[in-house]
């Protein structure tokens, strides 16, 4: 049952135009950025840290470049369509004819989007790494923010805890998007609360900068010793917003 639900929503989600012309942006982006990498050849950890661009440090770096896309763009249309787009053009109304269990389809809808974050993600990484082995000057080490030079093995290592982060950051603005769009009375007004909510963050608290800037907060975190920034705040707001999402999805009369 549950796999025929995520199948399901797979094909429902890889039809839809706006999936399509979002993936053909962000393919565009991609290369776009790229192009410029090889001509600059200088990138930025943050704002008052500049960084020549090397084959090792290429992943996170081209990342960097697009990660303002995905928080705020990609993300929000994907949530807006799947979570407000099924139900205002009562496409979700068909799918909860059947007897689906609500809580399992929440979750396979969640999870569809985390999925298509993290095909994005791979994308990325894939294309940092290697076009950054075949195109920027090759290195035996580099050093990234905060001072940590190292070699081959560890920039890898280091990449992929990069990404990694970047990717619960993703799920997080998955999740506080889905809650939007479930309350929302239309996918554009839908898309505008998820923005406004991500840049709000910043003037609720500093702590929440992560969601504006998530990339320069992430090589600010692995800079530091022993951050706890994943424990103490990130997975407590993931599991926050996944229990108000599942307490709103509950409640929400979708077949009214």
């Amino acid at each position: 049952m549950m796999t025929g639900l995520f199948i399901s929503e797979l094909e429902r989600t890889f039809k839809r135009k706006k999936t399509a012309a979002v993936l053909a942006v962000y393919a565009g982006l991609l290369a776009f950025i790229w192009f410029f990498f090889q001509r600059g050849g200088i990138s930025f950890f943050d704002a008052d840290h500049d960084v020549k661009i090397d084959s090792l440090n290429s992943a996170p770096l081209l990342l960097r470049d697009l990660s303002f896309a995905i928080t705020f763009i990609v993300i929000p249309m994907f949530v807006a369509d799947s979570f407000n787009g099924e139900y205002t053009s009562g496409a979700l109304r068909m799918v909860l004819i059947r007897p689906h269990h609500r809580v399992k389809l929440f979750f396979v809808k969640w999870a569809v989007q985390c999925l298509l974050v993290f095909i994005i993600l791979c994308i990325t990484w894939v294309v940092g790494t290697c076009l950054g082995r075949m195109v920027m000057p090759h290195v035996n080490e580099t050093t990234f923010l905060g001072g940590h030079t190292l070699g081959t093995l560890g920039a890898f290592l280091y990449s992929l805890k990069f990404y990694g982060i970047c990717f619960c950051i993703f799920i997080a603005v998955i999740s506080i998007g889905s809650i939007l769009s479930v309350l929302m009375p239309n996918s554009i007004l839908s898309y505008v609360a998820t923005i406004g909510a991500l840049i709000g963050s910043v003037y609720v608290s500093d702590k929440l900068s992560f969601f504006f800037s998530v990339t320069d907060s992430v090589f600010h975190e692995l800079s530091r010793p022993n951050s706890e920034f994943l424990v103490n705040l990130l997975f407590p707001i993931l599991l926050i917003s996944l229990i108000i999402n599942l307490f709103v999805w509950k409640k929400k009369e979708w077949v009214g």
